[in-house]
């Protein structure tokens, strides 16, 4: 009984341990920079998961058309009791007289037996399709079309984690900047009512300073809480679970926006996209769907064979006594004659399938190219945003500055003071969204540049 209870203690403490491991691994905060972000996302984004799945599936396909090229063997058997066997009939040879065709059919005393029971085996080898051969060809290019979707997935997936991430940066410095207004007010706040129980300032001053402190409080508040949600949409782009706790390793000031802001992109740039490449596979897809129509016309030969062994008898107890064996081999060619022009209608289908494919590429390029302009010409008119409102937030804080020297030495209004504050907030929102939307446009240019892989 003893040995029972130390046993038992053992396992506890064993399942107590591992249960503390596994919590400690939910409770586990990850801190990550963009790359580690993107790479975590492709390894458990939904959207990237189900794409590279479908590579997998398009392996099974290639296989699967392979297998139809492949010996196919059937087997099968069977098993008859004719309850009522039944008759057979025709001309009367029975009767010793001439077959008069006008007379009516006779039985025979002859025909089915009772009872039946084959087993059988088949084989067939096809030894020559055209459209075989093409679907092969066909099947291999699905592959690469999947293939392109995987990585075209793994684009969007890294596009939208970059620009979430970028979001939780800018939604931070955006506390920063509130924060730090706090503070300045509070100390305003502080001070005027000192000097109004003193008998300085007049109460309305005290009064409406609270009303900006209190509305900075506010602003402050709900900036906090969509930080939580924009952390969250990063989780979400990123395949995480939303409990999961995140830290953020990169830096605002280490982003580069100017990179390849105002660069030329070189000529061949847009075969680094993959709308491109996607569009240059569905070229090929059509082109293949030509060759299967033509290949149509052509005949398809295959060989077979065949092994049956079939027990005949009236009484069952002798069904199995002997056994009759037969087997055969053959060849079976179909030639396609005459469809009413079917087939060559599906084929000029095809073709101008092709030719709309090959307007798609085309209308591709000059897609792209002008995706490109856009994007270097957005990002430059944001960086130049950004960096007046730059300006501005630095000329709203001097304004503020020399306001407050003015109203403490007793030649400016509080109203001076409280509407320089004001500009301040202003420039400060006007601030946040300028970078924001610096940093989504440089995304936007590396996409189309196809920097992003």
């Amino acid at each position: 009984m003893k040995q029972i209870l130390i046993i038992a203690s053992l396992l506890f403490a064993a399942g107590l341990n591992s249960y503390a491991q596994q919590d400690t691994g939910k409770n586990k905060t990850f801190n990550f920079s963009v790359a580690d972000c993107i790479n975590y996302a492709y390894a458990h984004q939904d959207s990237v998961k189900n794409a590279a799945l479908d590579v997998r599936s398009a392996d099974y396909k290639i296989k699967e058309t392979i297998g139809t090229g492949l010996p196919q063997i059937s087997g099968s058997a069977s098993f008859q009791d004719y309850l009522k066997v039944p008759t057979t009939v025709g001309p009367n040879f029975f009767s010793g007289q001439p077959i008069d065709p006008n007379a009516p059919l006779a039985p025979f005393p002859f025909g089915p037996v009772n009872y039946n029971n084959t087993y059988s085996a088949q084989l067939t080898q096809l030894l020559f399709s055209g459209t075989f051969l093409v679907g092969l060809k066909a099947a291999k290019t699905y592959k690469e079309l999947y293939e392109r979707t995987l990585v075209r997935s793994k684009i969007q997936t890294s596009v939208n984690v970059t620009k979430a991430y970028y979001q939780v940066l800018v939604s931070n410095e955006q506390i920063k900047l509130l924060d730090a207004n706090i503070n300045q007010i509070k100390q305003q706040l502080d001070q005027t009512t000192q000097q109004n129980k003193q008998g300085v300032v007049e109460k309305i001053d005290v009064d409406r300073l609270t009303v900006q402190y209190n509305n900075l409080v506010t602003n402050r508040e709900n900036a906090v809480r969509s930080l939580v949600l924009t952390y969250e949409l990063l989780k979400f782009q990123m395949g995480m679970p939303i409990q999961q706790e995140i830290t953020l390793k990169d830096k605002l000031e280490d982003i580069d926006l100017n990179q390849n802001a105002a660069a030329l992109p070189d000529t061949s740039f847009y075969h680094r996209r993959i709308e491109y490449n996607l569009a240059e596979t569905n070229v090929k897809l059509n082109q293949l769907d030509v060759l299967q129509k033509k290949a149509a016309f052509l005949p398809s030969l295959s060989a077979n064979a065949g092994i049956a062994d079939v027990y005949q008898e009236n009484h069952f107890k002798f069904l199995y006594d002997h056994p009759y064996f037969n087997d055969y081999i053959g060849l079976s060619l179909t030639v396609p004659i005459y469809n009413g022009g079917q087939r060559k209608n599906q084929m000029r289908e095809s073709q101008i399938n092709v030719q709309k494919a090959q307007n798609d590429l085309y209308n591709a390029k000059n897609a792209l190219s002008l995706q490109v302009s856009k994007a270097q010409i957005t990002l430059t008119n944001g960086i130049e945003s950004l960096n007046n409102q730059k300006r501005s937030r630095e000329l709203a804080e001097e304004v503020l500055r020399v306001a407050r020297i003015k109203y403490q030495q007793g030649v400016g209004s509080s109203i001076e003071v409280t509407q320089a504050e004001t500009d301040l907030q202003s420039a400060d929102n006007d601030y946040i969204q300028a970078l924001y939307n610096s940093l989504v446009s440089k995304v936007d240019l590396e996409m189309a540049l196809g920097n992003i892989k």
